[in-house]
């Protein structure tokens, strides 16, 4: 594991009551620590999650857009709004990495394609590919090295079947890498072992599989679907 902790620097704070700080889970952060090779971020939208994430994703130099160190490009909305009140702890530090955004991802094809890095991403445009075919290409071929890795919400683009095979993908790098993510998926939080911080409350504090919002509705929606649709679609 690399990334130990993160502190917010809540002296440079001008403005509390502006986005992102005015966040329930931003404002109460005080120093975060990571003691797992694979941290979940669960969370209604809204709640911080892909905030700091992102946040975390400008303090280690990746392109904040989607991408590593050596990706430049520019989307417009992608400034970190969070990125400079944070202070990163490492042991030991690290430089290589990742920040996957699914909602830029198409910007981030658009990049590969024009720098011509096909190489490194399987060899075939992710754009001549399905959205979850290149979500998983870019998975096995970009994270192939020790590294920190921050996705957020990969399982936008993949079914459940290929859900489970980015389980398998993340099985086979925790060993030497290190992935914070930031999901909906009940299939994702599944990861054995791995640690789970909810985001919904005042402030951010881990939590059991079990205990997540997305394994309760989702077991409760597959064991009782009749009733549950019935009352809501009740008039």
């Amino acid at each position: 594991m690399y990334l130990r902790s993160v502190e917010l620097l809540s002296d440079k704070v001008e403005n509390p009551d502006q986005y992102p700080f005015h966040i329930p889970a931003i404002q109460s952060l005080q120093r975060l620590e990571f003691r797992n090779n694979i941290t979940f971020f669960v969370g209604e939208n809204g709640s911080g999650k892909s905030t700091l994430l992102e946040g975390i994703a400008h303090q280690c130099g990746f392109n904040t857009a989607g991408g590593g160190r050596n990706n430049f490009y520019e989307m417009d909305a992608s400034e970190s709004s969070l990125g400079e009140y944070l202070r990163l702890s490492w042991l030991p530090k690290i430089s290589k990495g990742f920040f996957m955004r699914s909602e830029s991802f198409y910007q981030f094809a658009s990049h590969v394609d024009e720098v011509g890095s096909l190489e490194y991403y399987g060899g075939r445009s992710l754009h001549e590919q399905s959205h979850g075919e290149s979500f998983l290409n870019l998975f096995v071929n970009r994270f192939n090295s020790k590294g920190i890795y921050l996705l957020d919400e990969p399982e936008a683009a993949l079914s459940p079947a290929r859900q489970l095979s980015l389980l398998r993908i993340l099985y086979d790098l925790s060993d030497h890498s290190q992935f914070i993510i930031a999901t909906h998926s009940p299939i994702l939080l599944g990861y054995p072992g791995a640690d789970i911080l909810n985001f919904d409350d005042s402030r951010i504090q881990e939590m059991a599989y079990e205990e997540t919002e997305h394994y309760q509705i989702t077991r409760s929606f597959l064991e009782n679907r009749k009733r549950m649709l019935d009352e809501l679609f009740k008039d």
